[in-house]
């Protein structure tokens, strides 16, 4: 038995962590940009830059298993094109978890594209990518990551755009064992990022800009080898989100975003998958 799994079979009764507009300099470390990612408003705002030389980037201090993360994003302006935005939740390693939102930049006047995915053991592979409905650049906007024993919900604006669910029972692999951290960078992709590579970045443009604000985590810590929960399946902590499920009217959202906005759905590949279709597949994924 691996030691997460060890912890995770006792209880450690501690409090929930819960984070509302936290401050970025008590909840955050720079990770890279040499000066292009800067803290300001005594820590109420970051932004991010990107330039011909260099991106920049940042992680949370904390560890996390199992919560709900919320942020408010305002994406680069203009031609962004050859740009992605980032804002993640990864573990280490190569068979590392990871449940991430992507913004690929574009040229002016055309869509971002919202490109999700959700490792396990170091195997992803599942990507949605949808267009927003609504200008990202404009203004900000809340992107939320919900994680829990049982599923794993993508949120606009607090209306849900995907769920992966927990069918290790079908087998699976579902990220529940591996603490993660919140990670965000702006960095240069433009050999991929935009129509396939064949839009680079236009360096005259620079410096690109990224703004964050209104982080909020209520999450299980992990520190010491411990969760601030308790264990998967006897949590110590009562909050909703901890057994949150998507209901009807969720649902009713969630299935109007991807008729409407989902541009690439991994699950509907069959060239990709010619000897059939993933497992999680034949359910909402």
């Amino acid at each position: 038995m691996g030691v997460s799994k060890l912890v995770l079979s006792t209880l450690f009764l501690a409090t929930l962590v819960v984070t509302s507009n936290a401050n970025f300099n008590d909840e955050f470390d720079i990770t890279f940009g040499d000066g292009r990612a800067r803290i300001l408003n005594n820590g109420e705002d970051l932004t991010l830059s990107l330039d011909k030389y260099s991106g920049s980037g940042f992680r949370s201090k904390n560890e996390y298993l199992f919560g709900k993360i919320d942020m408010q994003i305002k994406l680069v302006p203009g031609n962004s094109a050859g740009s992605v935005t980032t804002y993640y939740l990864s573990s280490m390693g190569s068979a590392h978890d990871e449940i991430d939102f992507e913004f690929l930049g574009n040229v002016t006047g055309q869509p971002y594209t919202l490109h999700t995915n959700v490792f396990a053991q170091g195997k992803g592979n599942r990507e949605q990518q949808f267009h927003l409905w609504f200008d990202p650049t404009e203004d900000f906007h809340t992107y939320s990551i919900l994680w829990n024993p049982q599923r794993i919900v993508f949120s606009v604006d607090g209306i849900p755009i995907r769920e992966f669910k927990n069918m290790e029972s079908k087998g699976v692999s579902f990220p529940k064992d591996q603490p993660m951290r919140v990670y965000s960078s702006l960095w240069n992709a433009d050999d991929w990022a935009t129509q396939g590579g064949r839009v680079k970045a236009d360096w005259s443009k620079a410096p690109f800009t990224a703004s964050f604000k209104a982080y909020k985590a209520e999450a299980c810590v992990w520190a010491w080898g411990t969760s601030s929960c308790g264990s998967v399946s006897s949590p110590t902590s009562t909050s909703d989100w901890l057994n949150q499920e998507l209901d009807s009217a969720s649902l009713e959202r969630m299935n109007w975003v991807q008729k409407n906005y989902m541009i690439y759905n991994y699950c509907a590949d069959v060239q990709r998958f010619p000897q059939g279709l993933p497992t999680e597949c034949s359910q909402s994924s």
